[in-house]
């Protein structure tokens, strides 16, 4: 007589993947948010590079604007930046060139939303500058 006793088999998965969701620190936030500002529509090539969604994206980017990613410590503040082309008479309009010596040559102007202008040295530090733009916002 054989033994026909059923004895069923029982298969215990692990599941070990955590599926697409991936942490990123806020370092790499702010660097895929400064990429995606790089070029007009870079938002949606960028997102494709990294491999997360356009709306995921354009959250980092709000964050950003709100300075609500931080990188030790500080927050990050993003503006527009506009690379004109000189004026035909050299680097500065010629009204402006008579005001200026030699050292006058390496400055850099720079015009608010509001339409305030600032004409500095391109030497200018980035703290001396980021006070002096805010303190003039404020007026």
């Amino acid at each position: 007589m054989t033994d026909h006793s059923f004895i069923p088999q029982v298969e215990v998965l692990s599941v070990t993947d955590t599926g697409r969701r991936r942490r990123w620190t806020e370092a790499e936030k702010v660097r895929i948010v400064e990429e995606s500002y790089a070029a007009p529509r870079m938002a949606s090539a960028t997102a494709r590079r990294y491999e997360i969604s356009r709306s995921l994206l354009t959250r980092w980017r709000r964050e950003a604007r709100e300075g609500l990613l931080a990188t030790d410590g500080d927050r990050v503040h993003f503006s527009p930046v506009a690379v004109a082309p000189s004026p035909v008479g050299g680097p500065m309009a010629s009204d402006d060139r008579g005001r200026m010596d030699d050292a006058g040559r390496d400055r850099v102007e720079i015009i608010l939303p509001n339409g305030r202008r600032f004409v500095i040295g391109a030497s200018t530090e980035a703290s001396v500058l980021t006070r002096l733009i805010q303190v003039v916002e404020r007026t």
